[in-house]
């Protein structure tokens, strides 16, 4: 099929996957940032001990974690990690195949827009993987321990989020992995997202910068949000929660 076969119709189902990629940490980034909202407020671990959704009293971060327990959540989450989850391995598979027809690493370059632009732009497999490592990392210190219990029934289920956040952040040297972390997924969703929208026709002399340039509001937007996140629960962890 043509979509399989030309550079063009790869780079587009790279391009829609990816997308799936960046509505997924948005949403994510939302309701985790809900949790340094709750620190202004007084609600910083404020959650009932029960089951019971959207439980009065309960912190904005608390019933944000309980909005994705609703079934048309439950049910949207999993599209997104789905595509999410081509976009890795249609990724590694392009990659494997360019270096293929290269014959290696640095059998020959071809010069590009894109290549020459950035860092960034040049290493996008790399920050990838990086990038899966992290997310790897951060399913097994939350969604294996919240998500995955309710779902399936396996393992120990957490109902209080605040807790996985001040064991996760509680140690600078957790703490630091994960801005490291922020800061690939920046460098990559920076390329990946104007990148994405030159595949589907954005690519005009006028666009090319604005586009760019949206694309680091929004790669910014999202890395500073799960920062914020993850550098509040440390401070609450240490200092205002001991």
């Amino acid at each position: 099929m043509f979509i399989f076969n030309s550079s063009i119709g790869k780079k587009f189902i790279q391009a829609v996957s990816g997308a799936f990629l960046i509505f997924f940490l948005l949403l994510h980034a939302t309701i985790n940032f809900f949790s340094v909202i709750d620190s202004f407020t007084g609600k910083y671990g404020a959650c009932a001990n029960d089951d019971v959704l959207f439980s009065e009293g309960d912190g904005l971060f608390k019933l944000g974690c309980d909005f994705m327990s609703t079934p048309v959540i439950s049910i949207m989450v999993p599209v997104l990690a789905l595509g999410f989850l081509i976009h890795i391995l249609y990724g590694c598979w392009l990659t494997w195949q360019n270096l293929r027809a290269r014959g290696g690493v640095k059998r020959y370059e071809v010069s590009s827009r894109a290549a020459a632009d950035s860092w960034s732009a040049r290493n996008m497999f790399v920050l990838g993987m990086f990038v899966l490592l992290g997310i790897a990392c951060h399913l097994t210190d939350f969604w294996a321990k919240m998500q995955l219990p309710e779902m399936f029934g396996i393992g120990t289920y957490e109902n209080n989020p605040y807790l996985l956040l001040n064991l996760t952040f509680g140690s600078w040297w957790m703490l630091a992995l994960y801005l490291l972390w922020f800061l690939a997924l920046w460098f990559h969703l920076c390329h990946g997202f104007w990148s994405m929208l030159q595949t589907v026709g954005w690519n005009g002399s006028t666009w090319f910068c604005r586009v760019k340039v949206i694309g680091i509001v929004v790669a910014s937007l999202i890395c500073l949000m799960f920062a914020a996140v993850a550098v509040n629960a440390f401070v609450q962890a240490n200092y205002l929660m001991a």
